[in-house]
């Protein structure tokens, strides 16, 4: 079979895709690493570029936190009406998601996407409004912090100290059209926060005594820059797959390590995590597996079982294939991965032997194209030679 004709289901699948784009709306988040960075004020701004384009935009929910510039830029816009929610003897006021499916507007402003629906409403949390949105094929624009994404819920309580309970599943974020960074560097935002255009003076001076320390905002600020780096990642993912495009495209260090049952397979994963702790790269641990002959003793297994836990505790990607030319799957992999640099241990050979070039590194090395290849130095590993 040709490797390289299009998978049909694949085809299939992006055609299905294509297809419910077209009818569902799209979904845009205004990202960044705390209150007061200007994540609303951004939305209305663009909102109102919309509006004067002549699309039809309507606030549904705007938390303007009596921040006068902007509430300004409500100004023109049309307000969806608040629905009244009686719970306990208490009126509660709550976006009105019906109305805002009866009046489908084309674009939607839907602030706050972790926040918690009042009871009774149809949904417990506000990114579920946001789904029933696009469902229904309107636009939405929203707002969201990085504590609030659950992935990072712990990394935020350990570096915060202040476990978010309002959360936002990963796949919802995965489901955006858009993500835009809104980003001030700490001190702007310290100076923000001093004036009285972040909270209120009473809620300010609490504020700043617990959540808007200095290196907790420095701490999510890296956060939410990792974060937006990952998903441009992403993105490069996605065209190059849908496009089919083999060749490494090198808009950030991505490293692959080959790893086996070996000795020499602990310190190619040290190596490996410290090079990608140099350069900030993600790193993953690969291992192909063959069948019929070749196939590991319980012993081996145990050593690469070992090797692989080493290798996640410092922070790889492990992954496991199955291919019976090793070389080429190492290769196969690495452009699926837009990896940039493989790192694999060097074979101990006699003199004669390496004249031959023909073990899994030197196939490795001549399939590699644009892709660096580092041999390391492994403890006594004997070369596996390989047919042409």
């Amino acid at each position: 079979m040709d490797e390289s004709r299009p998978n049909p289901d694949v085809l299939l699948s992006r055609l299905q895709d294509e297809a419910a784009k077209q009818t569902r709306g799209h979904l845009k988040i205004f990202f960044g690493a705390c209150p007061g960075v200007g994540k609303t004020y951004s939305m209305l701004e663009e909102a109102r570029v919309r509006r004067a384009a002549g699309i039809d935009v309507v606030a549904g929910i705007v938390e303007t936190h009596g921040r006068a510039e902007t509430h300004a830029l409500l100004e023109g816009l049309e307000v969806l009406p608040m629905r009244q929610i009686s719970y306990r003897g208490v009126t509660l006021r709550e976006f009105d998601l019906d109305g805002a499916i009866k009046r489908k507007p084309g674009l939607l402003l839907l602030d706050e996407l972790a926040h918690t629906n009042a009871p009774e409403s149809r949904h417990a949390r506000r990114w579920q409004d946001a789904r029933e949105l696009l469902a229904a094929g309107i636009d939405v624009f929203t707002t969201l912090n990085v504590q609030h994404i659950e992935s990072l819920n712990d990394v935020v309580a350990q570096v915060t100290g202040v476990t978010q309970r309002e959360t936002v599943p990963d796949s919802i974020l995965g489901e955006a059209d858009e993500i835009v960074l809104v980003d001030l560097p700490p001190e702007e935002l310290l100076q923000r926060l001093a004036e009285g255009k972040v909270y209120f003076p009473e809620q300010a001076a609490h504020a700043a005594e617990k959540f808007f320390r200095k290196s907790n905002l420095i701490a999510l600020r890296e956060l939410s820059l990792r974060f937006m780096a990952n998903q441009v990642n992403a993105q490069v993912q996605v065209v190059r797959h849908d496009q089919t495009i083999e060749r490494i495209w090198p808009t950030a260090e991505r490293l692959l390590v080959c790893i086996g049952p070996s000795p020499s397979s602990a310190k190619l994963v040290r190596s490996t995590h410290r090079m990608a702790t140099l350069m900030r790269a993600e790193w993953i641990a690969l291992t192909v597996e063959t069948t019929g002959a070749a196939v590991l003793s319980p012993e081996a297994r145990e050593h690469l079982a070992r090797h692989q836990r080493l290798a996640q505790r410092l922070g790889a990607e492990v992954v496991t294939t199955v291919s019976e030319r090793i070389p080429e799957e190492v290769i196969r992999y690495a452009r699926s991965r837009n990896v940039t640099k493989i790192i694999v241990g060097k074979p101990v050979l006699p003199w004669w032997r390496e004249r031959l070039g023909n073990t899994l590194v030197d196939r490795i090395v001549r399939l590699s194209g644009d892709i660096d290849v580092y041999v390391i130095r492994g403890e006594g590993e004997p070369a596996r030679v390989v047919s042409p």
